[in-house]
């Protein structure tokens, strides 16, 4: 499956993972953007490549760094030594079949998803092009266009709804034409332990769609709110008045039939994906869940390569893609790379770094441009994202404080 080599390529010679926390992360805070693991992949050339993944930094970590011990369970770190770099996809294939005992899904796939990332802005870096054109361009467009994605004040229900009124008219005045609103009242990942009876959802929809206008694009993010179909339907009849995009993540992830009875039992569009693993998992939802809108996240999903494999499965179905992303710019440019030729997708996540909590998502890499609410075609090589060496060791540290391991 894998051709030998010639003796003049580039070799793969180290994976540096670094774990990394927000000194100042609040452990009843729903949001991941508190933590990463950031990954290097070195070469014997000097070409380095980076990449993230949205999954305990500590678990990702041990799933690259355990050594293996047998041939169903192989060390993704020792799977790479000695590669071409240049054969991503390839390399993709190698570790999934190699670390299969272990991975196939969940945190494995995670982990492949920050290496698989880091080879594809290696492979760029190495051929002096941007990632895109070595995912199949050229690019569709001049620009991609992203989505604001909004966290609301949790102090009480009004500042609830007037934080997030307050940052979509915020968003539309920096140009966007979309934002996502995260209204979660209840269940088990509503931030900072705030609950409200799930039927006043509608009351904050209602306020920033009349601040927003009719012509700005409305997402609700519901965070699995509801715990069943029956109970979703009954809180969201009559949201069509508010002409939402889609409806994120409404019920738990393993509800499949559920997916599939919202989907079918009313006209607002039905997105998920964003904690799937591999292009199987997607799968289920895209046929048996019956989803609308596919959410791939780059990293957890097991990279660059995954994610166009999904983008292809939603393809063949007619479905509208919108990656999910909540770290660092490294996420927002592998998101905007996929984007840049994927006619099936309208926008991807972007989470603003000023009206973001996160430091990390603010200090740890150089960010993503935004010109009038859309993000330029990169140019750079490979991801065009560069690491702010300082703060990767000041969050490193944050990181070893509290657990070292």
């Amino acid at each position: 499956m894998w051709a030998a080599r010639y003796d003049d390529a580039v070799k793969i010679v180290r994976v540096d993972c670094h774990v990394l926390l927000d000194p100042d992360y609040q452990i009843g805070s729903t949001s991941s953007a508190q933590d990463d693991l950031l990954v290097e992949i070195h070469t014997d050339e000097g070409i380095s490549g980076i990449g993230e993944t949205d999954v305990n930094p500590w678990i990702a970590r041990a799933c690259i760094q355990a050594p293996g011990t047998h041939t169903m369970g192989q060390s993704l770190t020792d799977l790479l030594m000695g590669e071409d770099p240049l054969r991503v996809e390839e390399l993709w294939d190698k570790l999934y079949i190699g670390s299969a005992m272990n991975g196939r899904r969940g945190a494995v796939i995670h982990a492949l998803g920050a290496l698989d990332i880091a080879l594809h802005d290696l492979r760029g870096k190495a051929l002096g092009k941007p990632c895109y054109e070595l995912l199949g361009g050229p690019a569709l467009h001049d620009n991609i266009t992203p989505y604001a994605s909004l966290q609301p004040e949790v102090s009480s229900f009004e500042a609830y709804v007037e934080s997030l009124t307050a940052w979509a008219l915020e968003a539309k005045r920096r140009g966007f034409r979309a934002a996502k609103l995260e209204i979660t009242p209840a269940g088990p990942y509503a931030h900072m332990g705030f609950h409200e009876s799930l039927d006043r959802m509608a009351e904050v929809i209602a306020a920033v769609r009349r601040a927003v206008g009719d012509e700005f694009v409305l997402m609700v993010d519901s965070q699995y709110a509801f715990p069943d179909a029956e109970t979703c339907l009954a809180a969201i009849r009559g949201w069509t008045q508010f002409n939402l995009y889609f409806l994120e993540t409404p019920l738990p992830c393993d509800d499949i039939a559920g997916y599939a009875r919202l989907a079918q039992s009313q006209p607002i569009p039905i997105a998920s994906g964003e904690w799937l693993a591999t292009r199987w998992e997607f799968l289920e939802y895209m046929d048996r869940g019956r989803i609308n809108v596919v959410q791939p996240d780059i990293g957890r999903v097991g990279g660059l390569t995954e994610a166009m494999r999904v983008v292809r499965l939603a393809r063949e179905r007619g479905l509208t893609v919108v990656p999910h992303l909540w770290k660092t710019s490294l996420s927002i440019a592998a998101a905007a790379h996929l984007a840049a030729v994927t006619p099936e997708c309208a926008y991807i996540e972007y989470l603003p770094a000023d009206l973001s909590e996160s430091a990390l998502r603010k200090e740890l890499a150089s960010d993503v441009p935004l010109v009038d609410g859309r993000i330029p075609l990169p140019r750079r090589p490979g991801l065009g994202v560069e690491i702010n060496r300082d703060a990767l060791e000041k969050f490193r540290r944050a990181a070893a404080q509290v657990a070292a391991w």
